[in-house]
């Protein structure tokens, strides 16, 4: 009897050791899990190597680009610096939810509306906001990048890839920033087919950007180096307008006499409705009305709303507007 009594005590202490054992490796399960979750990770901004601990999840933009980076991820902003003015000009899908928190200018960000917001990370643009950097990382971490990149550096369009891709990476969404890109490449494949099968030989462009300043014609021309030239050239299209020097923001600004040495081309103009300088100001204007696109109708009036400065939606929807004007033109 003692002997069934001392097999019996002897069992019933194994399965409390296995139990606890058990115990203690879901415990360890657990905690692994949640390390991993704060580990921290590095990102590669316009300054070098910022740590970022965790998930961010109450994230504060003060650049419109940075904004649509987060959408393309699937991602909300808590809060925005211009929500107005970005939706005057960013016309993706999907669209900013109504509960962000609008935080100033992106000029002049409100800190102390930015501060009540409670963010774990803050991006900007490294142009914009140097000054109040130390400022902004008092309030929570903050990662600045350049969109305009100097002589040498890249192009604008490597830049938004980069940058987007390191956001990603920030918010540890690199499978889904890499699927964006791939449907972008996907966009443009289709664009340049749909431009191909619409029989148009001449893929020469001219891309303008023009208003009016004291009432004088300023007409931007972009170079190789811009953003929306490079997606041009993504769907098969080739630059027309070329020029000497470098210019950071990718266009120069010029006047109608710069436009005689790409006249072949198809020439693509963006303009707000109450201000085109083309049927106003050089309306009757030989240097204008003498071009060969303007007499042999090759131009082409984008939205005044064109934004040629965003992340891989808008340059989808850049795309999509060019391929559109050339094929219904045609």
């Amino acid at each position: 009897m003692k002997k069934i009594l001392l097999l019996f005590m002897l069992s019933t202490i194994s399965i409390l050791f296995v139990a606890c054992g058990n115990s203690g490796e879901e415990n360890s399960s657990s905690d692994k899990k949640e390390n991993e979750d704060m580990s921290e990770i590095t990102v590669n901004d316009y300054y070098g190597e910022q740590p970022i601990n965790g998930v961010p999840e109450r994230i504060v933009v003060l650049e419109w680009v940075y904004a649509e980076d987060l959408l393309a991820l699937g991602v909300q902003p808590v809060g925005m610096a211009d929500i107005e003015g970005y939706k005057d000009w960013v016309n993706i899908e999907p669209k900013l939810s109504e509960d962000i928190q609008d935080v100033g200018t992106r000029q002049e960000p409100n800190l102390e509306a930015i501060r009540a917001l409670e963010p774990d990370l803050i991006i900007t643009a490294s142009f914009r906001h140097e000054a109040i950097l130390d400022s902004l990382k008092d309030i929570a971490p903050t990662l600045a990048f350049n969109p305009y990149p100097e002589e040498g550096e890249g192009t604008q369009y490597k830049e938004m890839e980069t940058t987007f891709q390191e956001i990603a990476k920030a918010l540890q969404k690199e499978e889904e920033a890499d699927q964006v890109l791939s449907d972008l490449d996907k966009a443009y494949e289709t664009a340049s087919t749909e431009i191909k099968e619409a029989n148009i030989d001449n893929k020469q462009f001219v891309l303008s950007q023009a208003y009016s300043s004291d009432n004088t014609p300023v007409i931007r021309l972009f170079k190789d180096n811009a953003m929306a030239t490079e997606i041009m050239t993504k769907i098969g299209l080739e630059n027309a307008y070329q020029s000497d020097g470098f210019q950071l923001y990718g266009y120069d600004e010029t006047s109608v006499e710069a436009l005689q040495t790409a006249q072949d081309a198809h020439f693509f103009y963006i303009v707000q409705e109450d201000d085109n300088i083309f049927t106003n100001q050089l309306a009757g204007n030989p240097a204008w009305e003498e071009l060969e696109f303007v007499k042999e109708n090759r131009t082409h009036q984008l939205p005044g709303s064109t934004w040629t400065f965003g992340g891989p939606l808008s340059a989808e929807v850049f795309a999509n507007q060019i391929k559109e004007a050339l094929v219904q033109a045609k």
